[in-house]
């Protein structure tokens, strides 16, 4: 995404989530399912350092801290009014900044090449250029670390109805399943010298993976 295409996409986020971001948390928990599986499945030990990429209110990154209270704690978004949010949240328990998920300088936001945990929850639907994205996450994983991503599915499984109101709504929020998420996956897998397990939930309501870089 060039520099232009950033500031209009974190204007249409500010736009969208400058009231939505009060009672976020309180209305995504009814359907943003999968996400604390992926917090236990990060398994990351004492002193890890871990990275949100869209980390929104901060609520998965709280989680993460909780369940994992040895980990040192970076979250980046491209809305200014989402990171209010986080930052309020947070305090000084996390390292926070605003970027492009597809285009974001690590070294100069947070000081690191490099994370021990990456996760992606439900960012990658509301990103345009969603895989270039994926790359870039997948290119921050540490040796020994891992990419944790969670997302909504091909809801193909799902009863017609149901699937059709959903993705009405999620529309709205300028939300787009990523149907071919599987593949892009595994793509990044092949560029980044990753191994990749996936798995996806009933109704193929949500996606989950884990890519792991080897240790060096």
């Amino acid at each position: 995404m060039s520099e232009a295409g950033t500031a209009s996409q974190a204007a249409l986020m500010d736009g969208i989530y400058r009231g939505q971001r009060h009672i976020y948390d309180l209305t995504r928990k009814y359907y943003l399912f999968g996400r604390d599986g992926l917090i236990e499945q990060l398994a990351a030990p004492d002193g890890a350092t871990v990275i949100e990429i869209a980390c929104g209110t901060g609520r998965n990154l709280g989680a993460i801290k909780r369940r994992w209270p040895g980990t040192a704690v970076h979250g980046l978004d491209i809305s200014a009014e989402m990171l209010k949010s986080a930052r309020t949240a947070l305090g000084a328990g996390a390292r926070l900044a605003q970027g492009d998920a597809c285009r974001f300088d690590a070294p100069a936001l947070f000081g690191r090449e490099g994370f021990d945990r990456v996760v992606l929850s439900y960012a990658l639907s509301m990103i345009p250029d969603w895989e270039r994205a994926l790359q870039q996450a997948a290119r921050l994983v540490a040796p020994g670390g891992s990419l944790h991503v969670v997302d909504f599915g091909s809801l193909e499984a799902m009863p017609a109805p149901l699937a059709r109101g959903l993705r009405g709504w999620l529309a709205r929020f300028h939300v787009s399943p990523r149907t071919d998420l599987h593949e892009a996956l595994l793509r990044a897998c092949a560029i980044n010298a990753l191994d990749c397990e996936f798995e996806t939930a009933r109704w193929d309501y949500f996606q989950r993976a884990t890519l792991r870089r080897p240790p060096g």
